[in-house]
């Protein structure tokens, strides 16, 4: 699974304290916040921060993308963080501190940050074909041009163009319409990947096959992907950072790299490291569940 090699003698899924491979000096980090806080209803008695002095820098690895795994309890500011990032009202703008994108302050949505929600959203107006080429449509790309795209991405994200191409959401599973949400965001291939609990409504099996996919896709278009779940296993497998947040209002407690898995996704829990690093995790969020964080 790994884009490239292991350092020898470490084991996949395993903790480390730096990334395995170096950082591009030449451009700016892909992402970075620095002292971002959420404020709703301020100078109201519904005040309410979601998140607070939120700091972080992603920088871009030569080589590979980063796939950045968000974990911590409800309402810790998790979605607020993907949507600052996107531009997305009403998270958007933040109440202080600076959010960047390739060296740049946000100042609205762009094409070059998609984003894919946990509830499958789709144009039920909309057969699948035309669903996966919409943001091409957008951009001006003539229809033949577009069509035939969004054909090759229908059959990489495991879906059969002859069959499902010309169905609308409705005939389709929730997997199947969260294939569809998958590859109208990476048909426009964004630089950065926004994914809020994509897999969190599918059933494990097929939770399991879509992870593999996605780690896949994520190594052929080398964006750098921000990834929200409650499934710690699910983080371990994909993430190779991960961030794990506070009790609300959030801010990011611990950091740390993962070295990639090397089998699918249904096999890692076999493999002692993961498992560790696994029950790791889960010491810290326990702890946070009782209030100590």
């Amino acid at each position: 699974m790994c884009p490239l090699p292991l350092p020898p003698g470490v084991p996949a899924c395993s903790i480390i304290d730096a990334p395995p491979y170096p950082a591009r000096a030449d451009v700016p980090p892909i992402v970075e916040m620095n002292g971002v806080t959420k404020t709703y209803a301020a100078g109201t008695p519904r005040e309410f921060t979601a998140i607070r002095d939120v700091t972080f820098k992603v920088e871009d690895l030569a080589n590979v993308g980063q796939f950045v795994c968000i974990l911590g309890p409800s309402g810790c500011g998790k979605s607020t963080i993907l949507r600052l990032i996107a531009g997305l009202s009403p998270q958007f703008p933040p109440t202080a501190g600076e959010v960047m994108v390739n060296g740049h302050q946000v100042a609205a949505p762009g094409p070059d940050r998609g984003m894919v929600f946990q509830d499958y959203t789709c144009f039920d107006n909309r057969t699948v074909v035309d669903n996966v080429a919409f943001g091409l449509e957008c951009r001006g790309v003539q229809k033949k041009e577009r069509r035939a795209e969004a054909m090759e991405w229908i059959a990489k994200v495991g879906l059969n163009p002859q069959k499902d191409a010309r169905k609308y959401p409705h005939q389709l599973s929730g997997g199947m319409r969260q294939r569809v949400a998958i590859a109208r965001s990476l048909i426009l291939k964004p630089s950065i990947i926004l994914m809020d609990e994509p897999f969190g409504a599918l059933d494990p099996a097929t939770r399991h096959n879509m992870q593999d996919l996605l780690a896949a896709l994520w190594r052929e278009v080398q964006s750098t992907v921000f990834f929200i779940t409650h499934d710690v296993p699910e983080a371990v497998f994909l993430g190779d950072r991960i961030f794990i947040m506070s009790n609300a209002p959030g801010t990011i407690l611990h950091r740390f790299f993962i070295l990639a898995p090397d089998r699918p996704a249904r096999l890692m829990p076999r493999e002692p490291a993961f498992l560790d690093t696994v029950n790791g995790i889960r010491d810290i969020l326990g702890g946070l569940a009782e209030g100590k964080g």
